[in-house]
């Protein structure tokens, strides 16, 4: 049954992330073809301070506790993040652990491109370069290189969440996971689904021919009460009431160099969450009964208290802004629809923002090259 708490919940997100796509966003465009370094500098961090709200909300309004135990994360280094994927929310749910322990500005999501066209969070998300794919290798891969070359080439630091299984966990897909274990002679697992080690390797050594990684985190994630799986269930309100997350972190010298053993090594890291989520689940629900990471976070809980608290204040008046001035004002309102309509257009015609900001980038660099070689 639908609940005001997911009514509210799903509205405040998606009003905040459509008025600030549209007004906070937008008028920034054009500094993707006149300076990419700073295009990305300036929405990178407007798109973070939206990050800031499902934590606020899932914290504040709806009473969510975060246990975060491990190694946690050294501050601003670049990284690879992978991830169970226990639930569809699993990515906005780490928001509440990044918060603490590093820079939301610095997180690219690796999602399902049909994400991209939802009005809002969509719009957002391609302006901040997440990388969308197909879910199919053959196409992904292309797309997938292409984006990494480019922050490599101008050095744009980020934390790239993947999910090497795919999908989330769910009776379907444990059952097609089971499947592929029987036929490869591998363990059936219960807590996890069996990862796909290609776009892991892939996106690791591409990152390490570019030098733009550190380590890897590999993070286990885990509901000791109740498991809100789809958006369906946030919106009916069952909203969790603790995320548990464990946190290992690899630096890219303990990484093996060859693609065959990165292979061996991701799948053993999921034999070990396996092992892990078992003994949470069957167990005392904690990873660490300490409920504490090795690594103390980089922001004290009075720091994420004022961040959330300002979150929370500001997008709600914000949002309320947007109502009047729209009510108002007659080129406020001409204003929201010219920038909806280059939104989808853009979209239709070209396929994304982060699309058109990687043709803008490998534009320039072969013009670059072709002046060099023309003058040496």
């Amino acid at each position: 049954m639908v609940s005001w708490k997911g009514i509210y919940f799903l509205l405040a997100l998606f009003l905040a992330s459509f008025f600030g796509s549209i007004f906070m966003l937008s008028p920034f465009l054009p500094l993707m073809f006149v300076s990419p370094t700073w295009y990305r500098w300036v929405t990178d961090r407007i798109v973070a301070t939206w990050l800031t709200l499902p934590v606020a909300l899932l914290e504040m309004v709806f009473g969510a506790k975060v246990v975060i135990t491990g190694d946690g994360f050294i501050p601003g280094e670049r990284s690879v993040i992978i991830m169970n994927h226990r639930t569809r929310m699993d990515w906005m749910f780490l928001w509440n652990c990044l918060l603490r322990y590093s820079y939301l500005r610095l997180e690219k999501i690796c999602l399902k491109s049909s994400l991209k066209s939802v009005p809002g969070f969509g719009w957002a998300m391609q302006v901040a370069a997440f990388i969308f794919i197909q879910r199919k290798w053959e196409d992904d891969k292309n797309h997938f290189e292409n984006m990494l070359d480019y922050f490599c080439d101008i050095r744009e630091p980020l934390q790239l969440l993947i999910f090497p299984e795919g999908t989330d966990l769910t009776a379907n897909t444990k059952a097609r996971s089971n499947e592929f274990a029987e036929k490869n002679g591998l363990r059936k697992y219960k807590y996890v689904l069996h990862p796909r080690t290609t776009g892991f390797t892939f996106v690791v050594e591409r990152l390490r021919e570019g030098n733009n990684l550190d380590a890897i985190h590999d993070i286990t994630v885990a509901y000791p009460q109740n498991i809100p799986q789809t958006e369906k269930h946030l919106l009916n309100g069952n909203f969790p009431k603790e995320i548990h997350f464990h946190v290992r972190r690899y630096p890219v010298r303990t990484l093996p160099t060859s693609r065959e053993e990165l292979q061996l090594w991701c799948q053993k890291r999921w034999e070990e969450k396996e092992e892990r989520l078992q003994l949470f689940y069957e167990g005392e629900k904690y990873f660490d009964v300490t409920g504490r990471s090795i690594i103390p976070p980089c922001k004290s809980e009075l720091r994420v208290l004022v961040v959330k608290c300002i979150s929370l204040l500001y997008w709600t008046l914000f949002t309320l802004a947007m109502f009047v001035l729209l009510y108002l004002y007659s080129f406020v309102r001409l204003y929201c629809v010219t920038a909806v309509v280059i939104f989808v257009v853009q979209q239709k015609i070209f396929g994304g923002l982060e699309i058109i900001e990687l043709a803008r980038h490998q534009y320039f660099n072969k013009r670059q090259n072709g002046y060099g070689r023309k003058t040496e």
